[in-house]
């Protein structure tokens, strides 16, 4: 079979690991290569071997063509234990990627969706959608620490013009300690509210802002922000489409432990949340573990240019699959679904095609809505990988080749 190739705009691709790796190569050889020209994206290595033979140049590089374009699909990456460094062999420890790219991207939101499988929606974990948007900076990732003895510790805050602010004084009596410092960025809180409230509105489902304010006080800010920001702009958007009816007509707070206990109750789905960095961290683990597994839960990380204009990056939320990877060097079958790598890849190849424009735009979209419904229908039809479609479902390489032939019908 033959077919006109559709030249794709520029995005970043950034290549990681393990058994995502082996499988993203397959899908982009037989789902991607054969019907889009892609001569204009980059392609960027952040294996930990790569990472360590450029000095972690490469990541560098590729935050700055990320910078550039605006558009970026992450594969999962390693960062390694102390353990993985030995048996490596690398120089030095490497950090996780992740909080690199966010900062350099002025990333603000980290949304964590539920990914609709049509045709599989009883299966699910929810009945509806549900969204989360995790604040992107900020928290305990971004915490200095040090282990410290018995002793006095100060945290002092100087302004622009010398000025001090004592910040916190205690008294360390224990023999070992653990002193961490870190803080929340809240300038980008605003940017964060408009883009939770609207993401909420266009799915239909009803906002709720969470944080552990009781407690913890200066989250209160936090709360403020967003509430003036709906209050303003979207409250009565969200009355019209009778999106508070179980909120009682207003924007509804929840305490962190409540929200979890909400996620878990409120199966029907149909509803968003917001949260800080770390809270949002363990929200969406929870999200994942009652929606069955990390593969059904995208990730994309928003954020701004200097002049404006939008960044946008894609992942899957789950790691690079070791076990499957080891099975697989041992010649043993794998079978590894690969559906929130495709669902990322697939974002990323449509903002690229929206922050392009053209005549090609439409074509584009329309070719990864083929290549999605070409996946689904194969899951919903039990040509599945054997998490969807039991010990009778496809190897990983069968269901590649399967949505494979699926595509080339479409096209």
């Amino acid at each position: 079979m033959t077919t006109n190739k559709i030249t794709a705009p520029a995005m970043v691709y950034i290549s990681g690991e393990e058994m995502t790796r082996e499988v993203m190569k397959l899908v982009l050889a037989q789902w991607i290569e054969p019907y889009l020209d892609t001569k204009n994206w980059q392609f960027f290595d952040l294996s930990c071997a790569k990472r360590d033979e450029t000095d972690d140049k490469i990541l560098a590089d590729a935050i700055a063509a990320g910078t550039a374009v605006g558009a970026i699909f992450k594969e999962p990456t390693i960062t390694p234990t102390a353990d993985q460094m030995k048996e490596m062999g690398l120089k030095k420890p490497l950090g996780s990627p992740n909080g690199k790219m966010r900062m350099a991207w002025n990333g603000f939101s980290i949304d964590r969706d539920t990914i609709v499988i049509p045709g599989l929606e009883s299966q699910m974990g929810y009945a509806k959608p549900v969204l989360f948007c995790r604040h992107a900076v900020g928290g305990e990732y971004g915490a200095g620490a040090k282990m410290l003895g018995a002793g006095n510790v100060k945290t002092i805050h100087t302004d622009a013009s010398g000025k001090e602010t004592i910040v916190d004084e205690r008294k360390l009596s224990d023999k070992l300690n653990a002193v961490v410092t870190y803080h929340n960025p809240l300038d980008n809180v605003e940017q964060l509210a408009h883009h939770f409230f609207k993401r909420s509105l266009e799915a239909g489902v009803t906002p709720y802002v969470t944080t552990k304010k009781t407690v913890f006080k200066w989250q209160e800010d936090f709360w403020r922000i967003m509430k003036d920001v709906f209050d303003a702009n979207y409250k009565q958007q969200f009355a019209d489409k009778g999106l508070l009816a179980k909120t009682g007509g207003d924007l509804r707070h929840l305490l962190t432990d409540d929200g979890v206990m909400k996620m878990a109750a409120w199966r029907e789905g149909g509803f968003s949340m917001v949260a800080h960095n770390y809270d949002g961290d363990i929200f969406t683990d929870l999200q994942a573990q009652i929606y069955k597994s990390p593969g059904f839960i995208s990730s994309a990380l928003t954020g701004v240019k200097p002049d404006g204009s939008k960044i946008m990056e894609f992942e899957a939320s789950h790691g690079t699959i070791s076990d499957q990877y080891h099975a697989m060097k041992a010649g043993k079958e794998t079978s590894v679904n690969p559906i929130g790598m495709v669902f990322a890849l697939r974002g990323a190849i449509d903002h690229s095609a929206t922050l392009a424009g053209g005549a090609d735009e439409a074509k584009i979209k329309a070719f990864t809505a083929n290549m999605y419904a070409s996946m689904s229908e194969a899951m919903a039809g039990g040509k599945g990988t054997r998490d969807l479609s039991g010990p009778g479902g496809l190897t990983t390489e069968g269901f590649i080749a399967e949505v494979a032939s699926r595509i080339a019908k479409k096209i």
